[in-house]
């Protein structure tokens, strides 16, 4: 039987936030590396907008800066306060001046929109967390979410793979991730540096070193296709059945809503239907170059 792909929360288009960009101030920017090709944004919604329901782990909202253009943007947390983070590689025309944006600035913001992990599958079970890159960011709230309820899991094993160290993302929460002993965190680099003491290589070998519970784990991946390409082999052959294993794709989304097709493969609109899908639905766009 074909797998079914997930659902989209049932509350996550409103037609309002689904349609209508609404303002939402930039309240914090953090540079994530060095270069700042990679940052992070903390939105707080401006008097008199009503926020659509918080966006669950793995969601996107679509971000417009007037004047420009709008992008797809994966959340990478909830604040306490209730700001929405977003973190950004800035890559094309939209994302390239959002980097010259700061605190205070006004952009727009609809959503959220797509499916979410599946956390709730995950539940009493191993967690694999694979991230590639910025593919880090959409699973950083899965991270969070299971520190919270640290009990409702089995062990949890993330395995993280950056081009160089200066690449790597979140290193104040890597290295808080590292000195918990509840979580066990691998990261490798394709590149090291003369500083650099830890695993170089790419990031199915960290995966390769087992230490979860192959009939009782759920894993979930995020980074550049290919990658999570051979990310899922290694995991299937660790012993995962493909059905517990879902993968987050990125592709051109322009509506959000499954209008325009852009973001089209196959019978799948990434916008809809993903962009957490269960592996085994992607499966055969994988074997397809170049797609």
């Amino acid at each position: 039987m074909a797998p079914e792909t997930l659902q989209p929360r049932a509350d996550s288009a409103l037609p309002e936030q689904a349609m209508a960009p609404q303002p939402w101030r930039i309240g914090a920017v953090r540079p994530d590396v060095a270069s700042n090709e990679v940052f992070s944004w903390t939105l707080y919604p401006e008097p008199g907008v009503e926020p659509g329901p918080p966006p669950a782990p793995g969601q996107f909202n679509m971000l417009y800066l007037f004047g420009v253009g709008e992008v797809p943007i994966s959340v990478s947390a909830i604040t306490e306060d209730g700001g929405i983070v977003h973190t950004t590689r800035a890559v094309g025309s939209v994302t390239r001046a959002m980097q010259e944006l700061g605190p205070g600035a006004v952009v727009g913001l609809r959503g959220p929109f797509g499916t979410a992990w599946p956390l709730e599958q995950a539940r009493g079970r191993d967690l694999v967390l694979v991230a590639g890159g910025i593919g880090l960011a959409p699973l950083r709230p899965v991270i969070h979410a299971t520190l919270e309820r640290r009990a409702d899991f089995g062990r949890v094993v993330v395995c993280y793979g950056a081009r160089a160290p200066g690449d790597m993302i979140f290193r104040d929460e890597l290295d808080a991730w590292a000195a918990r002993g509840d979580l066990d965190l691998r990261v490798t680099v394709d590149r090291a540096t003369a500083a650099w003491r830890g695993d170089v290589g790419v990031v199915t070998q960290l995966i390769d070193r087992g230490g979860f519970d192959r009939r009782n784990t759920v894993a979930m991946v995020c980074g550049p296709e290919v990658m999570m390409r051979f990310a899922a082999a290694s995991l299937e052959r660790r012993g995962l059945k493909p059905e517990d294993i879902y993968v987050s794709m990125e592709r051109n989304m322009r509506c959000a809503v499954g209008f325009c097709g852009h973001c089209q493969i196959g019978s799948q609109f990434v916008c809809r239907d993903g962009p957490v899908f269960p592996y085994p639905v992607m499966e055969p766009a994988f074997r397809i170059r170049e797609l």
